[in-house]
């Protein structure tokens, strides 16, 4: 993008006041914004108003400074940065069929290839250890079918989501697209820079944010209608009942994408949102061939079947008892227990027998244990 270019589109996105309405109302009654901003203020507040015309005027205070540091941000890296604009012929089409589709639109990564099948996972920050592991597995089966999973970066559920598609996706494929709440100079949450930096390399972050913008909590849930309009579908893996994650399959919804859910333990607080999304209409899936099949598209060829648990981040999981909280809400087993815990087995063994007799777990058929609900 040259540089009078980026001026228009960037004055215009950051006029004060101004709304993707109203800058859409312009873009339609004059063109591109170098026309709109050469209009004199009478034919401006004809089609905005007095008050927003003359904002147009003049530009906004510290514009010079963001179009240096735009600027600077696209020349480090000019093949894998770009931003693109309502008028770009590689705006994504996905994202036009949203009511508010952003005026410019940032991203870093692979960002030659449009991918042609995507879907949305999303759910908790606070996820439970299976919640994890259903993220990471189900998405690792996504890419292996070559469907790029779309996320937010966030802790929990789509850092697992995240991982699981660079985990299982071809090396030239777009693994996954993260949709962010800051500028592209800045990763939110710190501890996923890693995260951020191998998605970058083998996939996509995305945001509407000029760069420079901090993490600003009205950014996230705006944010989600991008995720949801990405996606062909969204999949909630774990969510409580007042949680972003539910903003987004209701604005998959709205957008007519398909919502799917995975149901969970009656028990956890982390299943109730899924549940609600269940009797509002969305389709429970026990597998990541469900969803695939439901969107038609093609499955994987048979994979060998990943380590039967994967030890999940302590600051991922429940508060409380460190057994507990890897324990989850499902029914497991003695050596999954081991494996995520790293407890030896009669040292384990002796204190599920305590839970047990507190009434914390209950023992079921074939070896298997199960946390109980709180009374």
């Amino acid at each position: 993008m040259q540089r009078d270019e980026l001026d228009g589109w960037l004055r215009l996105a950051l006029t004060p006041q101004l709304g993707p309405v109203a800058a859409r109302k312009l873009l339609g009654a004059f063109g591109l914004p170098d026309a709109i901003f050469a209009q004199g203020e009478a034919a401006l507040a004809e089609a905005v108003g007095s008050a927003l015309a003359q904002s147009l005027r003049q530009p906004p205070d510290g514009f010079e400074a963001q179009l240096e540091a735009t600027l600077s941000w696209l020349a480090q890296d000019p093949a894998r940065r770009q931003v693109l604009t309502l008028a770009d012929a590689d705006y994504p089409a996905a994202l036009l069929t949203t009511e508010d589709p952003p005026l410019m639109l940032y991203r870093m990564g692979r960002v030659g290839t449009t991918p042609q099948r995507a879907l949305a996972v999303v759910g908790s920050r606070n996820a439970t250890p299976q919640g994890l592991q259903n993220a990471r597995r189900f998405s690792r089966t996504f890419a292996e079918a070559g469907v790029t999973v779309v996320s937010g970066l966030a802790l929990g559920i789509d850092g697992a989501a995240h991982e699981g598609a660079l985990d299982g996706a071809a090396p030239e494929a777009v693994a996954t697209i993260a949709v962010v709440g800051t500028g592209l100079d800045r990763v939110y949450p710190k501890r996923h820079l890693e995260l951020a930096h191998r998605i970058a390399e083998r996939g996509m972050i995305v945001s509407e944010y000029p760069i420079g913008t901090p993490p600003l909590a009205a950014n996230f849930p705006r944010r989600n209608r991008l995720i949801a309009a990405l996606g062909q579908g969204t999949l909630v893996v774990e969510a409580a009942l007042q949680s972003g994650s539910l903003i987004t399959a209701r604005l998959a919804a709205e957008l007519g994408r398909e919502v799917f859910a995975i149901p969970g333990s009656i028990h956890s607080p982390h299943a109730r949102g899924c549940h609600a999304l269940l009797r509002q209409g969305a389709k429970l899936v026990e597998s990541a061939q469900d969803v695939l099949e439901d969107l038609r598209f093609v499955l994987p060829a048979a994979s060998p079947a990943a380590s039967e648990e994967e030890e999940a981040e302590g600051e991922d999981a429940p508060a409380g008892d460190p057994l507990l909280a890897a324990m989850g809400y499902d029914p497991i087993g003695l050596d999954a227990l081991i494996e995520r815990t790293g407890i030896p087995a009669s040292r384990l063994s002796a204190r599920l027998l305590e839970l047990e007799l507190a009434g914390e777990i209950a023992r079921l058929p074939g070896g298997l244990y199960q946390r109980q609900a709180s009374a």
